[in-house]
């Protein structure tokens, strides 16, 4: 079964540099730190962490809207959270394939994995022809098209910056008031 979705995947930059520097036992405090933040904020804005990747994640969104503010949000509080680590994000939306009943693959999980890993520090990339709708407070800064591997064209990216700005969207108030609560 094909289902639009969003993925974004997150990756900590130099964790292997910070884990040989202050070791075991620092970098386990660090990454507990960054998986509760990640968790939080996942929580907060109607994401899923589909998996864990070490010091990175894998994150699905129904909404794009969503995954952009996640995204945002989560390199907000993992600056004050989890310094003096920095994160790079790549972005995609797209139909892809439910496999297995949990697992995602397709060209837009691909593209989402492959920006990451050419993404900067701080940096979320996405394809400019992506953006459906950017959350308010956030812009789409020009960057250069990248050449990214497997794919045969560059692609046409964006660096998404800004502060998104949170409404409450807490959709659970109002099912006591859905039938069969309401008699």
């Amino acid at each position: 079964m094909r289902v639009p979705r969003t993925f974004v995947f997150v990756d900590i930059s130099d964790f292997t540099r910070f884990t040989a520097e202050q070791g075991d036992d620092a970098a386990a405090r660090l990454l507990t730190a960054w998986r509760g933040t990640t968790r939080d904020t996942a929580s907060e804005t109607g994401v899923r962490i589909d998996k864990w990747l070490g010091d990175g994640c894998m994150i699905v969104a129904v909404e794009q809207l969503d995954a952009l503010v996640f995204a945002l949000e989560l390199r907000r509080r993992a600056a004050i959270r989890c310094a003096p680590l920095k994160m790079r994000m790549g972005i995609a939306s797209g139909l892809a394939l439910l496999f297995d009943g949990n697992d995602y693959i397709g060209s837009s999980v691909n593209l989402a994995a492959r920006l990451c890993d050419s993404a900067g520090v701080d940096e979320v990339l996405m394809p400019a022809d992506h953006i459906v709708q950017l959350p308010d407070g956030v812009s789409a800064l020009a960057h250069r098209p990248l050449s990214l591997r497997g794919l045969s064209t560059p692609v046409e990216v964006v660096v998404l910056d800004g502060e998104p700005v949170i409404t409450g969207r807490e959709d659970n108030g109002e099912l006591w008031t859905r039938s069969p609560f309401v008699t």
